[in-house]
């Protein structure tokens, strides 16, 4: 089995920070990719930030230049420093993993329970 879990949302103030940490843990041999996602009150689900093998990242263009997507490989963690954030980032954030089992010779994504992240004005 495969675990997905986030720690690190919480209420915030405009203009305030938070960080998402996502820890993947169980039967793993390769995390190929991490990602942010996100859905607010009555929106879709849209891809904040992702993040491959070598570092090669990628942003929605809503945030860029004031979220950072990271990961420690060493620990199968992923981060997700946010900064000067707005009331409109209020959301659930999920994290995403793609890994390969011990054992498996395919990719599969894993997804974690969510966290809610509020910003108020």
């Amino acid at each position: 089995q495969v675990h997905v879990d986030h720690s690190g949302g919480g209420l915030v103030q405009a203009g305030g920070s938070l960080r998402l940490s996502c820890v993947v843990s169980g039967n793993i041999f390769n995390i190929k990719a991490m990602g942010w996602y996100r859905q607010g009150p009555g929106e879709r689900l849209e891809l904040v930030a992702g993040i491959r093998s070598g570092d090669d990242t990628n942003y929605d263009d809503f945030v860029k230049g004031r979220f950072t997507i990271s990961r420690d490989n060493a620990k199968n963690t992923g981060y997700l420093q946010m900064n000067s954030l707005k009331p409109e980032d209020t959301a659930v954030y999920y994290c995403a993993a793609d890994v390969m089992r011990v054992g498996d010779r395919t990719w599969k994504t894993y997804w974690g329970q969510g966290t809610q992240v509020t910003v108020s004005s």
